[in-house]
């Protein structure tokens, strides 16, 4: 059986946010997660913002992206330098 839950630590327990459906006095095996903390008042755009960040590509990437990925010829015709 694998389940994922949501809970919160308090200082000295953990405490699932939803009633747990587990046998009483059994030991359970438990891998912890930080959850992703949410924008407060944030909109789509502040959303957006945080996600943003920007990848090391070459130069020609867009135009040339089939020969990045998969190892195709380049096409000279697009290419941009």
């Amino acid at each position: 059986m694998s389940e994922t839950l949501i809970v919160t630590f308090d200082g000295q327990f953990l405490r699932p946010d939803l009633p747990l459906n587990l046998e009483p006095n059994k030991r359970y095996i438990i891998k912890i997660e930080s959850a992703l903390e949410s924008v407060p008042n944030g909109n789509a755009w502040d959303v957006l913002e945080a996600l943003t960040g920007t990848v090391e590509a070459p130069n020609d990437w867009s135009s040339q992206h089939d020969y990045y990925l998969y190892g195709t010829p380049k096409d000279d015709s697009k290419n941009i330098e």
